[in-house]
């Protein structure tokens, strides 16, 4: 079993490196190790089991230096590594990109100002196999500007909400992501692919425990009139309604926006 990380950045060399730190301080890592028997008592040498790729548009500043920096010490601790920086069509297109490139049998997708916890990529090893499921999510550390953090929980409730689910600890067979790719319309795609595989029947697991750790701040939170009716329309349209939900869910779409203008 084998798992891709896909890190979208741009202009990202004051973040990137906590980032690919967090890939290359997995614990798995360390326990790549003859008789290990972390699978079915088989040594972990038998097993190629993380690809790394950094997918870059094209930045203006030391992104992929920096990035390239890093290549030693992950390709001595048996990550495949793999930069490509082009310019592209949005942070979706990129994650399409990075889709279509992968060749693991699992995804997970880390933005670049974001980090996985060290025992994210064993957790996950241990879910999909001890579980046979299609998609896993887990808890989440989110990180105030203020220097405070609380836990978002990774929940499956009757009613589909964006406040249940986490993106950073998300991680996916590569035959739905590479089957149902990224929409590429709106600034919620990610949350808009997790509500197509539940419409889908998809086998779905979540982990009570912390995986990643995100930083507030990003497009989905900037606290701007303008900006909060976009993301109200694109979660609406591209969320909930293309993906059969009911027009109710508009009532979700505002409170969630009005909930972040308030409390931040």
């Amino acid at each position: 079993m084998k798992i891709t990380i896909i890190t979208v950045a741009y202009n990202s060399e004051k973040s990137i490196g906590k980032t690919i730190e967090s890939v290359l301080g997995q614990t798995v890592l360390g326990q790549a190790l003859p008789g290990h028997n972390i699978l079915n008592g088989a040594g972990m040498e038998d097993y190629d089991i993380l690809e790394y790729l950094i997918i870059d548009g094209a930045s203006k500043d030391r992104t992929v230096a920096v990035a390239e920096k890093y290549r030693p010490a992950l390709e001595a601790a048996g990550v495949s590594y793999r930069i490509i920086s082009e310019p592209d069509g949005g942070i979706y297109d990129a994650m399409n990109k990075g889709i279509r490139l992968a060749t693991g049998d699992i995804i997970g997708i880390l933005n670049s100002d974001d980090w996985y916890e060290p025992d994210t990529v064993e957790t996950v090893l241990h879910t999909f196999k001890t579980q046979g499921c299609d998609l896993m999510f887990a808890n989440i550390r989110m990180h105030k500007a203020d220097g405070s953090t609380f836990v978002k929980k990774a929940q499956i409730g009757k009613y589909e909400t964006s406040r249940h689910w986490n993106h950073p600890t998300t991680f996916v067979k590569a035959e739905l992501y590479k089957k149902y790719p990224f929409r590429n319309m709106g600034i919620h795609d990610d949350y808009g692919f997790y509500l197509q595989m539940r419409k889908l029947s998809a086998s779905i697991v979540t982990v009570d425990k912390v995986l990643a750790n995100f930083k507030m701040g990003g497009a989905s939170n900037h606290k701007s009139l303008k900006e909060a009716k976009k993301r109200i329309r694109d979660r609406y349209l591209y969320c909930y309604r293309i993906n059969g939900y009911s027009r109710w869910y508009l009532v979700e779409c505002v409170g969630i926006e009005a909930a972040k203008m308030i409390l931040g």
